[in-house]
């Protein structure tokens, strides 16, 4: 048998999981995190077969409490899960030992695909992940600039995309504006691009953000 944590900052989404999750006969234990230090704390208390992690925490950034888990927790399995499209983050999280990435516009049925196929010690990927990995390889040269930062770097330049500010990104990376500013500086300079509206422009253009 096996056991899951959920960590969602959304009541309702971790309702819906777990919903879902109690159809799979396989799985007798849940448990539920709302930011990334319950989160944390909740592994140190119990073993778990498998954390269903939302990317986008209120205190903490998915893809750097994914990283810390691959070293303290190595056993867990990770299935990552955004509402933003797969093209921004899918090959980042895999990248960073996630087992699998989960788009949340897919349904119940998706979902415990997944589950189930990670659970049996293989990495999920949908469909239109597979299909990003192997058009990855056909990129223009101008589309995979981006591709060159680190992950860090990659966070950075989504968010000021987005059309964060400096400090606003220092506030939700737990990081300071000068270092955010840092950070942008390297982003610009390796891009070859020069304001924020050329990162979004970029951004855009390679489906990185949503318009």
């Amino acid at each position: 048998m096996y056991s899951v944590l959920i960590a969602d900052d959304h009541a309702m989404i971790r309702a819906g999981l777990r919903d879902w999750l109690q159809r799979e006969p396989s799985i007798s234990r849940f448990a539920e995190s709302a930011t990334s230090v319950e989160t944390l704390q909740q592994l140190r208390q119990a073993s778990w077969n498998l954390l269903v992690l939302d990317i986008n925490l209120p205190d903490r950034s998915g893809l750097d409490i994914l990283r810390q888990i691959r070293n303290t927790h190595p056993d867990v399995k990770v299935l990552v899960m955004s509402a933003f499209a797969e093209k921004q983050y899918a090959v980042n999280v895999l990248r960073a030992g996630a087992a699998g990435y989960f788009a949340k516009d897919q349904g119940p049925a998706e979902f415990l695909n997944a589950v189930r196929t990670i659970l049996c010690g293989q990495h999920y990927l949908s469909e239109a992940v597979s299909d990003l990995l192997v058009s990855a390889l056909d990129e223009p040269e101008e589309q995979a600039a981006h591709a060159q930062l680190t992950e860090r770097e990659f966070q950075i330049l989504c968010k000021l995309a987005e059309g964060r500010s400096v400090s606003e990104i220092g506030a939700q990376m737990f990081i300071s504006a000068k270092t955010v500013s840092a950070y942008r500086a390297r982003v610009l300079a390796k891009m070859q691009m020069s304001t924020n509206a050329d990162l979004t422009s970029y951004a855009l253009r390679t489906g990185l953000i949503l318009a």
